[in-house]
């Protein structure tokens, strides 16, 4: 059921030139400070729309407020849908030429709109943009190896993008099969990938956010890994998996299981075990570590980086784990 926000621009059917869409589930802070930046935007105000899809009951009078600075249209959604199912939802209401897709915890940059409809226009043969991630004002070392790791492939072309800010032509998601509505996670690594039949993906340097929601201990990242790293195996149903995917799958079984049998053997004064099983648990721990340790350089120590991925591998093993299972679930996509 639409909600009663719905202002004049929505009701002529006016075509705009960005659709801003947006799934929630849940606090509104961070949502607010995503409108607040959408605000801020130097593309004129009606020139685009705002749609959100909302799986939240009320409409509270914060985000009601936003409707006197641009057309914003609230679209509730059933609470058992996935958030791809949000954003197609979104997606077929939008009347703009650009969908972007937005968390709803990110901050982008006042010039984000206007430089992305500017460089997919001067790029041939792109068929979606995503901006760079960058850090906040004082970022955690949580944060700033988040940022890193999203940030890698900026200003180059990639073969898939993280979902936190998408854009392309509608004519293009037309022509896609849309969000795997199957999937609880992974769905935007599924979809940009199917995108790349379609057209390159070009990761933007210059369209610019902030992840407003990003994980700032390494107790709330094992939980979102573990949620993360249920749908691994789905998403690889109907598609050729790529070779650079594949250490995604192994690595944190090598490692995971590597660094168990290491510590019974070293219990159990297994010498020889616990060589082999140090060199296969060490070795892919170490190489990820040295390379992360290279995108951080002296913002975060050595240690940080080596526990991210002492804890961010068995997240991830356990999670795969359990979506063989059927136990993909979640109640939360902010």
């Amino acid at each position: 059921m639409n909600s009663p926000i719905s202002n004049s621009a929505s009701n002529t059917n006016m075509h705009k030139v960005v659709s801003f869409i947006i799934p929630h589930k849940g606090r509104e802070t961070m949502l607010l400070q995503t409108l607040e930046s959408i605000k801020q935007q130097t593309l004129d105000a009606d020139k685009f729309e705002v749609i959100i899809v909302s799986q939240n009951e009320n409409v509270s009078q914060g985000l009601a407020e936003y409707e006197q600075y641009f057309s914003l249209i609230v679209i509730h959604n059933d609470d058992a849908n996935s958030i791809s199912h949000s954003r197609n939802l979104g997606a077929y209401r939008a009347t703009g030429t650009y969908l972007a897709f937005l968390d709803a915890d990110v901050e982008i940059n006042k010039d984000w709109a206007a430089k992305m409809i500017s460089d997919i226009e001067i790029r041939p043969g792109t068929a979606l943009l995503f901006g760079t991630q960058v850090n906040s004002q004082e970022p955690k070392p949580m944060e700033v190896i988040r940022t890193a790791l999203a940030s890698a492939t900026s200003g180059g072309f990639t073969e898939s993008a993280p979902g936190a800010n998408l854009f392309l032509r509608k004519k293009t998601f037309i022509e896609s099969s849309g969000f795997p509505e199957h999937l609880r996670t992974c769905e935007d690594i599924y979809f940009t990938s199917e995108i790349t039949k379609l057209g390159k993906i070009f990761h933007y340097s210059e369209a610019c956010f902030v992840h407003l929601g990003e994980d700032q201990d390494f107790a709330s990242m094992f939980k979102k890994e573990i949620w993360r790293g249920q749908s691994n195996i789905a998403s690889t149903s109907g598609r050729p998996i790529p070779l650079r995917e594949l250490p995604s799958f192994i690595v944190p079984f090598a490692v995971t299981l590597g660094l168990i049998i290491l510590l019974l053997s070293l219990l159990y004064s297994r010498t020889n075990f616990a060589i082999i099983f140090s060199l296969i648990a060490g070795a892919p721990l170490l190489a990820y570590t040295l390379r992360l340790k290279k995108l951080v350089g002296n913002d975060v120590s050595f240690f940080n980086c080596l526990r991210f991925y002492l804890v961010y591998f068995p997240a991830r093993a356990i999670g795969t784990l359990l979506g063989a299972r059927g136990a993909v679930t979640t109640n939360t996509h902010k």
